[in-house]
Parts: C-alpha cells; structure tokens; sequence
C-alpha cells in the first residue's frame, strides 16, 4: 500500500515539471526562430500566445526582442 501511495505521489509531481520543460522549450525554439528569420515577429508572437495589441512591425520587432531578451544565457546577444 505504501509503494502506491509513493509512486500516485512520485508521477504526480513529475507532470508539473515536464510541463514546464515542455513550455520553456517551445518558447526558446520559437525565439531562435524568430532569431534566424524563419518566422516574423507578429507570428512568433502568435506562437507564443502573449498579449499584444499593436499592429505595426516594427512595434512587435521591439515587444518580441525585450520578451526573448529574457530567455538567452548571453545578455549581449542581439535579435
């Protein structure tokens, strides 16, 4: 009974941390995408459900340059 209860708890708490593995990589393939000008700034941030009212280009360059900013080791890498 107490190796039940270990692993209900064991496969319980594992599926959070997958899920967050699975975003964080969703975010940083979209952002080396969006890097290597395989998608626009607009649908990057389609891609990445973030909320964005503006419709000018250049506007969205910025938003997803300061959002992806977060996520490279590098500080001085430049979108």
């Amino acid at each position: 009974m107490k190796y039940l209860l270990l692993l209900t708890l064991l496969l319980g708490l594992s599926t959070p941390s997958k899920a967050v593995t699975t975003r964080m990589f969703k975010v940083l393939d979209t952002c080396a995408r969006y890097r290597l000008k395989e998608k626009t700034a607009l649908v990057a941030i389609k891609d990445l459900k973030l909320k964005y009212d503006g419709r000018d280009e250049s506007e969205a360059e910025l938003f997803i340059k300061l959002y992806c900013s977060v996520f490279t080791p590098n500080e001085n890498v430049d979108f």
